[in-house]
């Protein structure tokens, strides 16, 4: 695991917190970034009784068995990636408790929990237009009534792989991408924004 020290955001070259202060009244997008979240894939059955009480009794949340579906209990989510993988997510500062509470569930099963948290950053994306933004670079069908707040998906976005959540009707969204891919995403975005006037939350 990486030393707190030593982490740095991926974005931070951007200083976000100064292109927040120069960001535009009343944009129709607003982006940011949470450099540092808990993100830990948990593989197992997810039609074996025995595991799915586990996740429950380790997270307090209900392992989701629904294609692209999220669910949650307080700040912990559990995103569907496949039939057999999931992440559970949550504020960073959970991160080393939820693992051993995962591993100590999970005893005696044949299940694997892996954190994944350095690999990736999340990109924040809401506003009336995020929508128009997204579907300019992703092949999703992203209206209301194909996918909304409790979904997510793994998909492509301006050909870089990423896993999409949704989490508000505004709409708003989060975007998991690997860390070397953060620049190029998020310059990506900005230039696709420009046509919808851009904001810049404060990290």
């Amino acid at each position: 695991m990486v030393e707190t020290y030593q982490r740095r955001s991926a974005l931070a070259h951007f200083s976000l917190n100064a292109l927040a202060g120069q960001s535009r009244p009343n944009a129709g997008i607003t982006i940011g970034e949470i450099a540092h979240r808990a993100i830990i894939n948990i593989r197992g059955n997810a039609g074996d009784l025995v595991f799915s009480t586990a996740v429950k009794v380790a997270t307090g949340v209900d392992l989701p068995v629904e294609a692209n579906t999220v669910s949650a209990a307080d700040d912990i989510r559990i995103l569907w990636l496949g039939p057999n993988e999931w992440w559970v997510v949550a504020d960073d500062a959970k991160r080393e408790e939820l693992i051993e509470r995962l591993r100590q569930s999970f005893a005696g099963q044949h299940t694997a929990v892996t954190d994944v948290s350095e690999s990736r950053t999340v990109i924040t994306i809401a506003g009336p237009a995020a929508r128009d933004v997204l579907a300019r670079g992703i092949s999703l069908d992203l209206h209301p009534r194909a996918f909304g707040p409790g979904q997510c998906a793994q998909t492509g976005m301006a050909k870089a792989n990423i896993v999409l959540h949704q989490v508000g009707n505004e709409p708003s969204y989060e975007i998991y991408i690997l860390k070397s891919f953060a620049d190029y995403l998020w310059r990506w975005i900005g230039l696709v924004a420009e046509d919808f006037g851009l904001a810049v939350k404060a990290e």
